[in-house]
């Protein structure tokens, strides 16, 4: 870890004309950083040579209070700087090098084009364990041998510090990080493994470093996509909602893809005010706004203590000061379920072609309301199944309790915040763990069963376990007040476009029109 030279920048996003500085500590000099916009192409827009930094130590607890290293170097933003994503590559004189990342956004509004799409940055927070722990996990502890599975998830911290590197086999995996998905179905009596075991003896990743992160992930897929087709779209971050909980305003669409699934008191209720005022909100993504989390120390700190919330949490014990603890966004002393505003939660969804979760699964959706308007002009029908060639429904999904109506087609079942006037488009089956009765060890077990009951259910009993085990991956789309949601339920759809498949691609392009957006150009 000492051997490259390693830093992080103090925003997680800028506007032009902003200065973003870097803290950093590197074995020799001089260095230099690279600053390049991702997108369907890597633009470099600034180069920075003979940067002298010194060797500082890494703190016992950085991964909780963060590094605490000086200044190193600062530059501004330029103002023909594209909103985006952008790597920030810092290399010492010998070649070794490490990389971070900010968001330039647009604080334009003359310019502001009419959808956003907001980074996950607190789920790369909440993944990150650089320094030994994250909110999983005693990372290096685990990775080292000297403590079980069990015992390391028992090392999770519930304070993360933003002020600290990103291990790189997670910011920025080497060749073509494999998905978190089994490629093909479970043989007869075979042990699934998801990825690639090729591509992991050869790298020795962390189970954290596929989750989280833009590179060669979820949202730089989406990216590559919508810009090769013409799509026009601002980017924001998860942390711009503690700066500015109007970061919204002036967008008519915002959208949200992968795994967003770290949310902030400031964010959801900026996201729900507006599509309650009429805005459009997508959902490409799964998992999403399942964990609670906030924000201390000016931003650089994010509270994250999960299922241990109601003992870990010092605001948890006042009532007065619970509403702010961090906990499932379900859970009932928050009177704020996630499917309120999304129409889907992972409670009611869960893993799909993982492990032994669905090990068997079609990685497909079955369609079932084939007059949607998301299916017009797709050459669907009801029970065609679509993208098991993509894999398309892989890893996390979101769902719904379902019932069927009297014309035949899947109706919400009730379930924590979940619509009535939701209309169910696609699903299939999902679950939140692997069964008992797997002769595997668990890579999916299921995290304290009996929070996660009573929490879902209200009660903690045996046929409300055997629920949580038989949820569904849904694709379903609703009107939330003036607004409307489109929400996809997958962490996997972008992989359908990655794959060009005609009807992910279809679809999504209906979903985009219905919300707003135009090509402005036409791929090939």
């Amino acid at each position: 870890m000492t051997d490259n030279p390693w830093f992080y920048p103090d925003k997680v996003s800028a506007a032009a004309g902003d200065a973003v500085t870097l803290f950093a500590s590197a074995p020799a000099s001089p260095c230099s950083l690279t600053v390049s916009r991702i997108g369907a192409e890597v633009k470099q827009v600034a180069k920075f040579e003979n940067i002298t930094i010194d060797h500082h130590d890494i703190p016992d607890d950085a991964d909780v209070n963060g590094c605490g290293w000086p200044e190193a170097f600062s530059f501004e933003v330029g103002a023909d700087w594209s909103t985006g994503y952008y790597d920030l590559t810092l290399a010492g004189p010998d070649g070794t090098k490490s990389q971070h990342f900010f968001c330039v956004r647009n604080d334009d509004g003359a310019t502001k084009v009419k959808a956003a799409l907001i980074l996950s940055t607190n789920t790369y927070a909440a993944y990150n364990y650089w320094g030994g722990r994250n909110s999983y996990a005693d990372v290096a502890a685990l990775m080292a041998g000297t403590v079980t599975p069990d015992e390391s998830r028992a090392g999770a911290i519930g304070r993360l510090s933003r002020m600290r590197p990103y291990p790189q086999t997670m910011f920025a995996p080497p060749a073509d990080p494999p998905r978190l998905i089994n490629y093909e179905p479970r043989d007869v009596g075979e042990m699934p493994i998801p990825g690639s075991l090729e591509w992991m003896q050869k790298y020795q990743p962390t189970p954290y470093d596929g989750s989280a992160c833009f590179l060669k992930k979820w949202e730089h897929v989406f990216a590559r996509w919508t810009e090769e087709q013409g799509y026009e779209i601002d980017y924001l971050t998860d942390h711009d909602f503690e700066v500015n909980p109007d970061a919204l305003n002036g967008y008519e669409t915002a959208m949200v893809v992968g795994h967003s699934e770290y949310w902030s008191v400031s964010q959801r209720f900026a996201v729900e005010h507006f599509i309650q005022q009429g805005g459009h909100f997508i959902s490409f993504s799964g998992n999403t706004c399942y964990w609670k989390v906030r924000w201390e120390d000016d931003g650089q700190t994010m509270i994250a203590h999960k299922w241990a919330g109601e003992d870990n949490d010092p605001l948890w014990a006042n009532p007065s000061t619970r509403k702010d603890a961090t906990h499932l966004w379900s859970h009932p002393e928050f009177e704020a379920p996630e499917a309120r505003f999304l129409g889907l939660s992972f409670l009611y969804g869960g893993y799909h072609r993982i492990a032994m979760c669905a090990a068997r699964g079609s990685a497909a959706f079955t369609i079932y309301n084939d007059e949607h308007w998301a299916l017009e002009d797709t050459d669907l029908y009801y029970g065609d199944v679509i993208g098991g060639d993509v894999p398309l429904i892989g890893y996390e999904n979101d769902g719904c309790p379902i019932q069927f109506g009297e014309d035949g087609l899947p109706k919400p079942g009730g379930g924590l915040g979940v619509p009535e006037n939701l209309e169910i488009i696609a699903m299939t089956p999902a679950t939140l763990a692997e069964s008992d009765r797997s002769p595997f060890p668990k890579v999916i077990p299921l995290e304290d069963r009996e929070i996660l009951t009573r929490v879902t259910f209200g009660k903690d009993t045996p046929d409300n376990r055997g629920k949580l085990m038989r949820g569904h991956a849904v694709m379903a789309s609703f009107r939330c007040g003036k607004g409307e949601v489109f929400n996809a339920g997958t962490t996997e759809w972008v992989h359908g476009l990655r794959a060009r498949n005609p009807f992910i691609e279809k679809i999504t392009h209906n979903v985009l029109s219905r919300f707003g957006l135009s090509i402005e150009k036409h791929g090939e």
